[in-house]
């Protein structure tokens, strides 16, 4: 483990903690639903062996799009969802499927693509760079797999007034997003990515950041517990405690700095206790 992170971790142990909870009776195993980009960018493989830990579960991690997260929640097929497709995610939970959801973090998207920029849109707001990637035909590689990552793709071509279906320079991989950024990589495609797992990835990939810092580029995540009427197989507790932890002080403080010793900023910002509108509202 990398020292700063360590070094957090370690004084987190040492110092007096409050149980997650008075203990684990009955099931103890918790599967949690989450996403390729909390994957790939590496925050799971810390957030849950400290869980783990402190609290005696052992979780088991399904791995998908938001889309099929939620579609897998909703048939009661895991206790705790991570995700980032907020409206989604609201008509999921008006659904009943859930019984809370709370804000967890943020990070924001970005447009990558190769270095020689042939639509020209680096540094130009979001709408005008879409519409300059139709205008001039350029590749556009889309996950197509409806995760977060896609479902906001598509809110910001609708945006900008392009229906890119069907357009021969522009591809669906169907697939996560570190493949997704592989395929736009050897391809020379601009692709829409969350800035945490490029920057992960970075070194692999022959694309560079081009658009930025969009108000309309923001990636909120938010922890949900599955509604136990779904299926009496939902470990209630088990997922209250998780949620819990990544809106706690343990899970939030290794959010605040996950990424900051080898990318020289941090990949999340914790945002557990605010509202929606403060975070769309940068406070």
């Amino acid at each position: 483990m990398l020292l700063a992170l360590s070094l957090v971790l370690v004084f987190a142990a040492c110092a007096p903690q409050a149980p997650i909870s008075s203990g684990v009776t009955g099931n103890r195993e918790v599967i949690l639903l989450s996403t390729t980009t909390t994957r790939d960018t590496g925050l799971l493989d810390v957030l849950v062996p400290d869980f783990e830990k402190r609290s005696g579960y052992n979780v088991k991690q399904i791995i998908a799009g938001s889309g099929e997260a939620l579609q897998l929640g909703a048939r009661g097929e895991g206790d705790v969802i991570l995700s980032h497709s907020p409206a989604a995610e609201l008509d999921w939970m008006k659904a009943g499927n859930g019984t809370t959801r709370a804000l967890v973090m943020h990070n924001d998207f970005v447009v990558v693509g190769p270095a020689s920029d042939a639509a020209r849109i680096k540094g130009l707001r979001v709408n005008e760079a879409l519409q300059r990637i139709a205008a001039n035909g350029s590749p556009f590689v889309s996950r197509g797999d409806q995760s977060g990552t896609h479902v906001k793709e598509l809110s910001l071509w609708q945006a900008a007034g392009i229906n890119p279906q069907g357009q021969p320079w522009y591809q669906q991989t169907g697939a996560g997003q570190a493949q997704t950024l592989n395929v736009a990589s050897e391809k020379n495609a601009y692709a829409l990515t969350d800035r945490g797992t490029y920057l992960a990835l970075q070194q692999n990939l022959a694309l560079v950041i081009l658009v930025e810092k969009d108000a309309g580029l923001l990636n909120v995540y938010h922890v949900m517990t599955v509604n136990p009427a779904k299926s009496p197989k939902v470990n209630a507790a088990g997922a209250k405690d998780f949620a819990d932890y990544v809106t706690g002080v343990d899970g939030q403080a290794i959010i605040k700095i996950f990424g900051l010793d080898k990318y020289g900023q941090p990949l999340f910002v914790p945002d557990a206790g605010k509202t929606d509108e403060q975070v769309l509202n940068g406070n």
